[in-house]
């Protein structure tokens, strides 16, 4: 069901978005929640940096999502700098997570040498 939060409406089924609408009809705070994370999302897709105090300050007033914007508030800088700027660390990142599935599908198995030539191998798109 938490799929269905964080998809876009127009993604889900029509079965899948009646449950969803008798699900937030039976619980106001989820409602309110759901409404926020769509917002957030919004603002991710079109990047929107500069709505992200207003979107923090609506999601304190409904007294939801504690940790997540304290979590937000504390590294504000890169926030609005990820959700303005057209620059990504996503492939770094696909890369750093590749060496750690080598590294836990080799862990016990064999020396470092091993991993190292798995990973340097695999750097060159060779498994």
């Amino acid at each position: 069901m938490t799929g269905w939060l964080t998809r876009h409406p127009g993604r889900l089924t029509d079965d899948q978005l009646q449950q969803l609408k008798e699900i937030l009809a039976r619980c106001p705070a989820l409602e309110c929640t759901a409404h926020h994370v769509r917002a957030f999302a919004e603002l991710m897709n079109n990047r929107q940096s500069h709505d992200l105090d207003q979107w923090m300050t609506s999601v304190k007033a409904d007294d939801l999502l504690h940790t997540f914007v304290t979590g937000l508030g504390q590294d504000l800088d890169a926030v609005v700098a990820g959700l303005s700027l057209r620059y990504s660390s996503g492939a770094v990142e696909g890369h750093n997570n590749k060496i750690k599935m080598l590294k836990r599908q080799m862990f016990g198995r064999a020396c470092f040498d091993l991993l190292r030539k798995r990973v340097l191998l695999n750097a060159r798109g060779r498994s």
